[in-house]
C-alpha cells in the first residue's frame, strides 16, 4: 500500500502534477489559490475555523500549520475569497518546500529561455500521485456522498474549483457537474471561494 501525505494542501499539490508531462499543470497564483483554499478546507473540516456571516472564524484550538488560523485571529473579519488570495505565491514555496524535505518530491533550479530562474519538480514515485487521483476518482464515481473520505470529497471540489484537469478534465467536470456540487457542498466554503477568485481572475484577463 502507499502511504501518501497526510495535508490537504500536499495532496492538492501532488494532484496538479502532471505525470504523463513530468511536470507541474498549474503554478504561481492559480495553484497558490488551490493550495490556501486546501489549507483552509483542512482547518475547516477539523473543526479549527468555522464560518460566521460568510466569514471564516477560529474554531477549535489546534494545530495551525501554515498559520492561517493566527492570520484569521488578527485581522478584521474577511471573506474567503480574501484568504484564499492572500499570500498564494508564497503557499505554493511553503507546500513545496514541505514535499521536498519529506522526500515527496525533487526540486532543481532551471532557467526558462536560458534567462528566467524557475523551480523544477518531479514526483519522486508515481504511484503517490495515482493513488491520490484514485481517491478522487473514487470519491467523483462512487459510494453515497455522505460516506466518501472527506479528504478525497474535498480533492475533487479544489480541482473543480482550480480547474486542475490532471484530475477532472473539463469535460468531466462538465459531465459531473451534479455531483462535484454535491461534494463541494460537503467540503465547506473554500473551495467556492477558490471558484470565484480564478473567475475574477480570467474575467479580468479576458477585459484587458
Amino acid at each position: 500500500m502507499v502511504n501518501v501525505p497526510e495535508s490537504l494542501p500536499a495532496r492538492m499539490f501532488l494532484l496538479a502534477y502532471d505525470l504523463r508531462k513530468g511536470r507541474m499543470s498549474k503554478g504561481g497564483a492559480r495553484l497558490g489559490w488551490v493550495l490556501r483554499g486546501a489549507a483552509l478546507t483542512e482547518l475547516y473540516l477539523d473543526g479549527r475555523l468555522g464560518e460566521e456571516r460568510r466569514r471564516p472564524v477560529p474554531g477549535t484550538p489546534g494545530d495551525d500549520p501554515y498559520g492561517l488560523v493566527a492570520q484569521i485571529r488578527e485581522s478584521r473579519p474577511r471573506s474567503w475569497q480574501h484568504w484564499v488570495r492572500k499570500d498564494a505565491k508564497a503557499m505554493v514555496e511553503t507546500v513545496r518546500d514541505e514535499l521536498a524535505r519529506g522526500g515527496w518530491i525533487r526540486v532543481r533550479d532551471r532557467r526558462a529561455l536560458g534567462l528566467f530562474p524557475r523551480k523544477e519538480v518531479a514526483v519522486k514515485d508515481p504511484r503517490i500521485v495515482k493513488a491520490l487521483w484514485g481517491g478522487a476518482s473514487s470519491a467523483l464515481r462512487g459510494r453515497p456522498v455522505a460516506h466518501v473520505n472527506s479528504y478525497d470529497a474535498a480533492a475533487v471540489a479544489l480541482a473543480a474549483a482550480g480547474g486542475l484537469d490532471t484530475v477532472l478534465p473539463k469535460a468531466d467536470r462538465r459531465r459531473h457537474k451534479r455531483r462535484i456540487g454535491e461534494l463541494t457542498a460537503r467540503t465547506g466554503p473554500a473551495p467556492t471561494a477558490v471558484h470565484k477568485v480564478i473567475g475574477q481572475y480570467e474575467a479580468a484577463l479576458a477585459s484587458g
